[in-house]
């Protein structure tokens, strides 16, 4: 006779279906933001090597310049759903558009030192004598929608925190395709060239922030929020983001000394690396849909009072973690033959790729509790702990990715180093998970 099966208790159904139901929308949306490069590059790539070299030294320069301001999503994510959680929808919208206020004005301050400095930078980032002059078009040109992209990010960050992520994904989407549409008639259509790229790129980032603007201000008119900039929550929005900056540009640094450290050890591992890192990236896409699941559901249980639902919600979601880790590893070993073959025939960057994606697996579940943890302590607004813990693992991590080389490591030792940078992260969040010193309760977390 079969043994029975316990029976799910209704709570864990529950926590299920809110982390499915916010998660899944956004992968999506994760996903097709570097759709937008991708389709770039497909376009422009057939104008000539000069231009697609140009291209991607400036896509490299706008990436960093707009991602090192995610803090607007993820801190107006947490202080929207802790608003929603205390039954101030008003509070939480007006909060919100606290947020699209800072945004606007930091996406001035950018764009216009962008457009100020971008045949420096274009130079700086090593672009070639052929190749600067459509850099630093590109660069021009597109530094015009960085207001829009950061009006994007803290606009997704508002309806994150409402519980809405179908909203950010339809419009990722959309975006996607409105971009690749309007680069093949302004480049080839028009004859624009790698101009007609960056203008229609910039076209489709201003439609989307358009469409995201228009969803909240009929949010606001609806339950009476202020739409005027108030200079008090403007501050207060960049006190909250300023911690989760230092945890970003900590978080950057890393990535940047393992390229360089993959660099130093010669051609076939830097271009190994630069594989294995993307792959890395894509896996990171599916374990960071659950952690912003974690932040806006943890931000409204937080917001409620309800400390239990918190710490319940806390444990199932890194049961999520383990399990979505433990799935991507196994695909990765499963899958890394044929994996391989797509990027490269180069017999030397085959080698080198193949162990360094074993290591890449074996990590896996340790990435999917720290992916977790991190949605968690950001839902908390607890980015202050965040930000001194990145850089306690920056500390960890910087030391021995430097030794790989004089050690005569390969490109596997420095993921192992990456590795030990998963774990000494996962170490920090898990004490201060423990602790519940991240539990505060209240619609501001003071």
């Amino acid at each position: 006779m079969p043994q029975a099966t316990a029976p799910v208790r209704p709570d864990v159904r529950r926590h299920d279906r809110e982390i499915v139901a916010l998660s899944v929308p956004a992968f999506g949306a994760l996903v097709a933001e570097p759709l937008f490069v991708m389709a770039d590059s497909a376009i422009v790539g057939h104008l000539g090597t000069p231009q697609l070299a140009g291209l991607g030294i400036a896509a490299a320069l706008l990436t960093t310049a707009v991602s090192v301001f995610v803090f607007l999503a993820y801190a107006t994510t947490a202080a929207v759903a802790r608003r929603v959680g205390a039954g101030d929808l008003p509070a939480a919208i007006r909060q919100g558009m606290d947020g699209i206020w800072l945004a606007l004005i930091l996406g001035a301050v950018v764009t216009a030192a962008m457009l100020a400095t971008a045949p420096l930078l274009a130079r700086a980032f090593g672009a070639s004598p052929t190749a600067a002059p459509y850099a630093t078009t590109y660069l021009r040109i597109s530094a015009l929608g960085i207001p829009a992209m950061l009006v994007v990010l803290a606009a997704t960050g508002v309806l994150r925190g409402l519980q809405n992520t179908r909203t950010p994904l339809y419009v990722a989407v959309g975006g996607f395709v409105a971009n690749a549409v309007l680069n093949v008639a302004l480049v080839y259509g028009a004859g624009l060239g790698i101009a007609g790229s960056a203008w229609g790129t910039v076209l489709a980032q201003c439609a989307m922030a358009a469409v995201y603007l228009i969803v909240v201000v009929r949010g606001a008119r609806r339950h009476g929020a202020p739409l005027r900039p108030d200079a008090a929550g403007i501050r207060a929005c960049a006190r909250a983001g300023a911690p989760l900056l230092v945890r970003t540009l900590s978080l950057r640094a890393i990535l940047v000394i393992a390229t360089a450290v993959a660099a130093r050890l010669g051609d076939a591992d830097i271009a190994a690396h630069q594989v294995v890192l993307s792959l890395w990236s894509l896996l990171a896409f599916a374990l960071d849909a659950i952690a912003i699941a974690g932040q806006a559901i943890i931000g409204r249980y937080l917001g409620a009072g309800d400390t239990a639902g918190a710490r319940a919600v806390c444990r199932r979601m890194v049961q999520w973690g383990i399990a979505s880790g433990v799935v991507l590893g196994a695909l990765v070993v499963v899958g890394r033959h044929a994996f391989v073959p797509l990027f490269t025939s180069d017999p030397a960057v085959r080698d080198a790729l193949l162990p360094a994606l074993l290591v890449v697996a074996v990590g896996q579940p340790v990435a999917g509790v720290v992916f977790v943890l991190d949605g968690v302590l950001m839902g908390a607004g607890d980015g202050p702990y965040l930000a001194r813990a990145m850089l306690v693992v920056l500390a960890v991590f910087a030391p021995a990715a430097l030794l790989v080389p004089g050690l005569g490591g390969g490109l596997t030792a420095l993921w192992w180093a990456m590795t030990l940078m998963l774990t000494a992260r996962l170490v920090t969040l898990w004490l201060r998970a423990r602790s519940g010193r991240w539990i505060v309760t209240g619609a501001v977390r003071g």
